[in-house]
């Protein structure tokens, strides 16, 4: 299971609109970046949070149709063997299908809560568009008592959709799970020789992975980690550092970096990014989510 047991425990009221923050009793045992205190994003990014909802979305229904999928096989099995089989071997089958059968649902309550994150959302999101457009209006009329104390109440209105949007993004970013990230190696022909040594950093927000490697004198590389785990986060992209260490001195190689949007899917990701221009040097990794 790829996501964290804290990720299936329920809010404890329902999202409408007044004191968004107040139902939300979500409190998961680790520190996420955009609920930490005084770290909230004050720039709200619908479009990119459009883009992280529909791929996690779609992951996690592709995790539930291959559960349902091992239910309806191992359901099978257990008819068949129902009668012609010892009955150890019976209950360890009822024990597997009750177990299959427990993930599914949670499956199933986290689909409807990323869905009601993202509703509640989209909700914040028209009353911030409506109450924007509402307050450049109020601007091009003639100034009066009444128009300045539309403007003041409007712009509380905008602060406030605007704080309750970041709200639910760091809430969303809870329930995104993780990234198993393993080094691969380095691949590049006659770039790599015998003896070089080479450090990768790798950052994906506030988490970092710093890993130093080195070409041994049969052509393979030994690295001092080997994987890594990251918290998915909806603004960053991973960024990817190369560099060669000669001595005392490094030697840049090259700076890329990564969407994560791909990597919510059930199957491990290889990923193969050019370090260099001309992809003379590449960095092979592979994600499971």
């Amino acid at each position: 299971c790829p996501f964290p047991e804290f990720l299936f425990s329920p809010c404890s009221k329902s999202l409408s609109r007044s004191s968004v923050r107040s139902r939300m009793s979500l409190k998961p045992p680790k520190v996420y970046n955009s609920l930490q205190k005084g770290a909230l994003i004050w720039d709200p990014k619908p479009l990119q949070v459009k883009k992280i909802f529909e791929a996690l979305k779609k992951g996690l229904n592709e995790y539930l149709e291959a559960h349902q999928a091992e239910l309806d096989y191992l359901s099978g099995r257990h008819k068949d063997t129902k009668r012609n089989s010892r009955l150890a071997f019976y209950y360890d089958l009822d024990k597997q299908i009750r177990s299959v059968e427990r993930y599914i649902r949670k499956l199933e309550f986290h689909i409807s809560k990323v869905e009601e994150l993202y509703e509640a959302y989209c909700i914040q999101c028209r009353l911030r568009d409506g109450a924007t457009n509402m307050k450049q209006a109020f601007s091009l009329s003639p100034a009066t008592k009444a128009s300045r104390e539309s403007l003041l109440e409007l712009y509380k209105n905008v602060q406030e959709c605007t704080e309750d949007m970041c709200f639910i993004e760091g809430a969303l970013e809870v329930h995104l799970g993780e990234f198993h990230v393993k080094m691969k190696g380095l691949v590049g022909f006659a770039r790599l020789c015998p003896g070089d040594q080479y450090e990768v950093f790798v950052r994906l927000g506030r988490q970092k992975w710093r890993l130093k490697g080195k070409i041994e004198t049969d052509d393979s590389q030994t690295w001092d980690e080997e994987e890594k785990i990251f918290i998915p986060n909806l603004h960053e992209k991973f960024e990817i550092k190369v560099t060669e260490l000669r001595g005392l001195a490094t030697i840049l190689v090259g700076v890329v970096t990564c969407d994560s949007i791909n990597f919510f899917t059930t199957k491990p990701q290889a990923i193969i990014v050019d370090i260099t221009e001309l992809g003379t040097i590449k960095l092979r990794l592979e994600v499971l989510w």
